[in-house]
């Protein structure tokens, strides 16, 4: 491999949290260690407009293989099918685009557990309440399959506990707005005894709500994905739990 002088581009979803940070450290570590050269990293921002004009931008380097998300698994497929058909080998992460064939159009998928580590968050917030109350998501509202997952996850760890209730779902676009969410939860339901959140940025945000509401522990608040800032508030007691992967070695692993 390392005779190859091997090249690769990475074209993130987005680059704004710690999952990311740990994957692309993954990546970039074990991709030096085999001698292949790192020519560019992407950040889409959660455009899928945006994504599909990197991977263009990418394609003009030459790389050969591209380590990829995609932000939305059909508006990105055009541009995926079209780095395949000029010879670039494709390792997705979490979820491969859409009417992609593995094995002939892409590598492989490298994923995380996205369903257990939603029900291992379901679990902690129930028995965190001792198997009663009523709960709210703060759920990620698009078409993106490791979130979907991990909201799937979530309810059916909860329906094993008949005294909890989901009693709201409030969905959100913006990761950085979901203060928005939690308010309107503790304003329709000012007994709620919990509120979980499809990762961990969203929960900073429902957690400042919280925070300004004065109901630090009175609300259990649970999430995914182990940013620095949710293990913070993990070790200071204000959030339960998380249901968290280990990016690092994904990205080991995709390398």
């Amino acid at each position: 491999v390392k005779e190859g002088n091997y090249k690769a581009a990475i074209c993130l979803h987005y680059g704004g949290n710690d999952w990311s940070t740990s994957q692309q450290k993954g990546l970039e570590d074990t991709f030096k260690e085999l001698g292949i050269e790192v020519v560019a990293v992407t950040d889409a921002n959660f455009s899928a407009e945006q994504q599909t004009s990197d991977i263009e931008t990418v394609m003009a380097k030459d790389p050969d293989v591209i380590v990829s998300i995609p932000t939305d698994a059909t508006a990105t497929s055009d541009a995926y099918k079209k780095a395949a058909e000029a010879g670039i080998k494709i390792v997705f992460m979490d979820q491969p685009a859409n009417n992609m064939e593995a094995g002939k159009d892409y590598v492989s998928v490298v994923s995380a557990d996205n369903y257990g580590n939603g029900y291992y968050s379901g679990t902690i917030m129930a028995e965190s309440l001792g198997g009663k109350g009523k709960i709210g998501m703060v759920y990620y509202d698009a078409d993106f399959r490791p979130t979907n997952q991990r909201d799937e996850g979530f309810r059916d760890a909860i329906k094993n506990y008949p005294g909890i209730e989901i009693v709201t779902e409030q969905g959100f676009t913006d990761e950085n707005g979901c203060s928005e969410q939690a308010d309107a939860i503790m304003t329709q339901y000012p007994d709620i005894d919990g509120i979980y959140a499809s990762w961990d940025i969203p929960l900073e945000g429902v957690l400042s709500s919280v925070r300004a509401a004065g109901k630090v522990g009175q609300i259990v608040l649970t999430a995914n994905d182990l940013g620095n800032n949710l293990a913070k508030e993990i070790a200071a007691g204000t959030v339960a739990g998380v249901g968290a992967q280990m990016p690092y070695e994904q990205g080991v692993a995709e390398a």
